[in-house]
């Protein structure tokens, strides 16, 4: 919208009183011309019974082309003007009545500008001189021709005075309406000039640097929808809340890319310690051993180059399986029995580890089934029973339990440990998370890399899931939630039951 608002009012009651103008013109020139016509037609009428009953006259002496007596009868209106004509359309004899007076005959010149008119019933507009403007006509029979005509001024002057007074009346509907519209229009415009100073405001927001919200709005009252004003109104302040959304949403992703460089600086940072670890005492053995001399036994460093293999290869399949889960491909697609899988895996860990107890309980509404994976979800569930024996001292009671109902199938890892500590909550499914913080480590946490979450966090979210965790002093709790397989005809119902089947120490 260009030009401020008093410019934008004068050039619509500019353009309103144009119209309305333009329309009371049209209107009174139609009203004086249907006037004229209307009177026209009577004076016509009038002057074709005048030259009927003069012809009627006229043929009572048919031999006398200069008989105007009957212009002697009374009941003649003032003005009427009767002539004679010849073959030829020549004015023979003519008269014209006025007001107490026998008639007067017409001059010559009179008679010459009636010259040429045919009598064959058509009006015609003549202009005598001394006599004014005429409407006449000419009639014939059986050889005697007549021409009579009345004045025009009575129609003209009526005419006028139409003219006049529409035009009178106009003005005042043109002024009355002008002020109406300048009422209305200023109205409208002091809404349209309170939208163009929010919007003035919201231009000049510092948009990129200042704080999100804030920006200025056209108020309720001025947004309703019965004007276009109102209709613009709204539309700004939906505009001004797509901006300030897309505003945040910049800001949030800026602050997405900010951290996601910082987790990727620190990622490499730690991904190149963790490899750095097993390479160096990799080459450290290999140098004794390639030296023959020393106290270091041929056996014992063998099995320990082994273990640091094992641990790097271990940390650079994490890398890859995250690297992959990261590219954002659909796991393969195949139908997984989490029951199974889970009894499996905690039979395995049970195998492996008998500081502690494990138990397996499964509360299964609908079967355990899922669709994705199989290794991906083995190793998950692994890496979750793997932390449960890290982080818990000797003694501790890990329960796998296996939740399925119409829903969701959901798995849980808990145990009666110390817990997490609550500052490691927020970060403990991102990558190289550790409770020991510290580089270098010893005991039974040295061998973990802090991949194991992340891992199973990646996991639960490519097969459509998510992992928590809840943790107090005494019970800490990870859920894997996942979607159901799609239902297959025919699977047999599974009663809802709570069971313990197995349990190892």
């Amino acid at each position: 919208m260009s030009g401020t608002p008093g410019s934008l009012h004068i050039r619509l009651l500019v353009r309103v009183g144009a119209v309305l103008a333009a329309v009371c013109a049209a209107m009174a020139l139609a009203g004086v011309l249907a006037q004229r016509a209307y009177l026209l037609d009577r004076l016509d009428c009038r002057v074709m019974d005048a030259a009927e009953h003069g012809l009627a006259r006229a043929s009572l002496r048919p031999d006398d082309s200069r008989d105007l007596t009957f212009l002697g009868v009374t009941g003649h209106p003032d003005g009427l003007l009767a002539a004679r004509l010849d073959a030829h359309g020549t004015v023979t004899a003519g008269a014209v009545t006025g007001p107490d007076a026998p008639p007067r005959a017409l001059t010559p010149g009179q008679g010459t500008a009636l010259r040429g008119i045919a009598p064959d019933g058509t009006s015609h507009t003549r202009t005598v001189p001394g006599l004014g403007t005429y409407r006449v006509t000419g009639l014939e029979a059986s050889g005697v021709r007549v021409l009579a005509g009345l004045p025009l001024e009575d129609v003209q002057e009526m005419t006028h005075r139409l003219a006049v007074v529409e035009a009178v009346v106009a003005a005042v509907g043109l002024a009355v309406a002008g002020c109406a519209c300048a009422v209305v229009v200023r109205r409208q415009l002091r809404l349209l000039g309170r939208v163009a100073a929010t919007a003035a405001e919201v231009a000049r927001a510092p948009l990129g640097r200042g704080p999100l919200g804030g920006l200025p709005r056209v108020s309720e009252a001025d947004t309703g929808p019965g004007s276009e004003a109102g209709q613009v109104a709204a539309a700004l302040n939906r505009l001004i809340d797509h901006a300030e959304h897309a505003q945040a949403e910049r800001r949030r992703s800026e602050e997405r890319l900010r951290r996601g460089e910082e987790r990727m600086r620190r990622f490499l940072a730690d991904a190149g310690h963790e490899l750095r670890t097993p390479l160096a005492s990799i080459v450290g053995y290999a140098e004794l051993m390639n030296r023959g001399t020393g106290p270091v036994e041929q056996t014992p460093a063998w099995r320990r180059v082994a273990a640091e293999s094992a641990r790097m290869t271990v940390l650079v399949e994490d890398l890859l399986l995250l690297a992959r889960l990261d590219e954002g491909r659909p796991p393969p697609s195949a139908e997984v029995d989490l029951a199974a899988l889970v009894a499996e895996a905690v039979w395995q860990a049970g195998a492996a580890d008998a500081e502690h107890t494990w138990r397996l309980a499964l509360r299964l509404d609908a079967p355990a089934l899922v669709t994705g994976d199989e290794p991906a979800l083995r190793k998950a569930v692994a890496n979750l029973l793997a932390n449960a024996c890290a982080h818990t001292p000797p003694g501790t009671t890990v329960v796998a339990a296996v939740e399925s109902t119409a829903a969701r199938r959901v798995v849980r890892v808990r145990d009666d440990g110390p817990g997490v500590p609550p500052l490691l909550l927020a970060t403990i499914f991102d990558r190289f998370t550790r409770a020991d913080a510290s580089r270098s480590r010893s005991g039974p946490q040295a061998a973990g890399s802090g991949l194991g979450l992340a891992v199973v966090e990646a996991i639960a979210s490519a097969h459509g899931g998510h992992a928590r965790v809840r943790s107090a002093p005494g019970h800490t709790e990870f859920t894997l939630d996942l979607p159901p397989a799609e239902a297959t005809e025919g699977e047999p119902p599974v009663p809802a039951e709570a069971l313990v089947l197995s349990e190892r120490r």
